[in-house]
């Protein structure tokens, strides 16, 4: 009897000792969606501080004061819209990662200045880029929109349901641009940016995402024609209300306050200090918006990613375009938190660990 107790007892720890080994493996196992490529593309020309003293009311340092840009560029050819730098983008990105365009599985790109209302700008690059026939669309969350592609792309990923899918954040910020309101053209520019998501099981990859937003800030930022609140007509074009409308003051304040939480959200939910953090890459709306979200995090100025005095505020591609620039300095396993804040109010943060 002692016998066959004592066997029960054996058999009862071999089993619960099995199940820690195969719950250490599912843990080890979990499917994360990893960066394994960038590529951003932006346009030649060059709009300065300069020109810009020419055209509206401003100088150079009133802008840079203010939101430290001294150049930003502009998509310019006729019949050149936001599809025609997603293209660039992803060609790039398809080259530098050794697939072609009908390795992808699913494209989706964040832009606040689609091609045309419908179809998606998504499905007119696939087009062009001659990989029909994949899942592609569109997110509209203004300068959030790459965070908010990158967390729903991922879980495409995660699930099992797609191995490769392309996330690109693109907007010709020109085309809704009043260039007579100094408070906004000399803020914005066009540009793009893309990254390429496929599954590994190292511990890398997109780790975990804080995304919010509220819409009762559409009436600090916006534009005020074209959609069916209020169709374009012959006033609407003669009052410039196909621009973006910002009420800069109020936006600073929330911007400031919200893209600083979520970043300091995204550490304590993942237990991180500072020291704990290898980037942050920040929406490049203004460089006080950016110091303040870096200050909130404590991180130094070494450790946050700037390219806003060259490019400006490219809306949906600043953040894959500072990946970009900084990719040769990345390391894997870096922990690195990507924040922005943008129209809607949208906003939010991820943290990401490289994977290469």
């Amino acid at each position: 009897m002692w016998c066959i107790q004592r066997q029960d007892c054996y058999r009862e720890k071999s089993l619960k000792a099995g199940q820690q080994v195969d719950n250490l493996n599912v843990r080890m196992q979990k499917v994360n969606a990893a960066i394994t490529g960038v590529f951003g593309y932006v346009p030649e020309y060059r709009l300065t501080n300069t020109e810009l003293e020419k055209m509206v009311d401003t100088t150079d340092e009133w802008i840079m004061t203010r939101t430290g840009i001294k150049e930003r560029r502009i998509l310019k050819g006729e019949g050149l819209a936001t599809s025609d730098m997603v293209v660039e983008a992803v060609k790039g990105l398809l080259e530098k990662t050794g697939n072609k365009p009908t390795d992808i599985d699913a494209l989706i790109v964040a832009t606040t200045t689609p091609d045309m209302p419908f179809p998606a700008t998504a499905n007119i690059a696939c087009d062009k880029l001659g990989t029909n026939h994949i899942l592609s669309y569109d997110i509209s969350a203004a300068c959030s929109g790459f965070l908010f592609a990158l967390t729903t792309g991922s879980k495409f990923i995660e699930t099992g349901t797609y191995k490769k899918v392309v996330i690109v954040g693109a907007d010709k910020m020109s085309s809704i641009i009043n260039y007579n309101d100094r408070t906004t053209c000399v803020i914005f520019g066009d540009g793009a940016g893309a990254v390429l998501l496929e599954p590994t099981t190292e511990g890398t990859g997109v780790i975990d995402s804080v995304m919010k937003s509220d819409g009762s800030g559409r009436h600090y930022l916006h534009q005020k024609a074209g959609g069916s609140l209020k169709p374009a007509s012959h006033e609407t074009v003669d009052g410039n209300e196909h621009t973006v409308y910002q009420e800069g003051k109020t936006v600073f304040k929330f911007a400031v306050k919200n893209m600083a939480d979520a970043a300091e959200e995204i550490m304590k939910r993942n237990n991180l200090q500072s020291d704990d953090i290898a980037w942050l890459v920040p929406h490049q709306a203004n460089l006080r918006i950016i110091d303040a979200t870096a200050e909130r995090m404590g991180l130094s100025k070494e450790k946050v990613m700037i390219n806003i005095e060259k490019f400006g505020n490219t809306t949906a591609g600043t953040l894959p375009l500072c990946l970009w620039e900084w990719e040769s300095q990345l390391k894997k396993g870096d922990n690195i938190v990507l924040a922005a804040f943008g129209g809607g109010f949208t906003w939010g943060a991820t943290l990401i660990k490289w994977a290469y």
